[in-house]
């Protein structure tokens, strides 16, 4: 029998990066990795229609940096940033510390696999044909 390795363990530093770059000491690490845990969760659940693909956390001293990498940063962002201003002033009460909150565009999403998969999903609820949604997908 072959054994299981996580995928994203098995790449990391050769061509994946961690999505989180932070060091915690003692009992703090818990608490910081529910907070990113949360933080993903908020973003994911608030912007259901900007297809995320992946949200970054960096942590320094009185800062949490977040780098939202999406296919459609206009939803994300919003008339005039106010999306982004809502989401920083909640993050920053999650957090309890200074949030500063970037937004990355995708240039290509269709060699994205998660942007993909998401696409595929939602032809999937909408009565598609399995097969039709992988050939337009491919």
């Amino acid at each position: 029998m072959g054994r299981k390795v996580h995928p994203i363990g098995f790449r990391l530093k050769i061509n994946k990066d961690w999505e989180g770059r932070w060091y915690a000491e003692g009992g703090k690490y818990v608490k910081q990795l529910h907070e990113d845990f949360t933080i993903r969760r908020m973003i994911a659940k608030g912007n259901d229609k900007a297809s995320i693909s992946k949200v970054d956390v960096e942590r320094f001293p009185n800062l949490v940096h977040v780098t939202i990498h999406t296919a459609k940063p206009g939803i994300v962002i919003g008339r005039k940033g106010a999306q982004v201003k809502v989401l920083r002033t909640d993050l920053e009460k999650l957090c309890g510390s200074k949030v500063k909150v970037d937004v990355n565009e995708i240039t290509n999403p269709d060699l994205d696999a998660k942007l993909v998969a998401e696409n595929i999903a939602g032809q999937m609820e909408r009565r598609i044909s399995h097969s039709r949604a992988m050939k337009r997908a491919i």
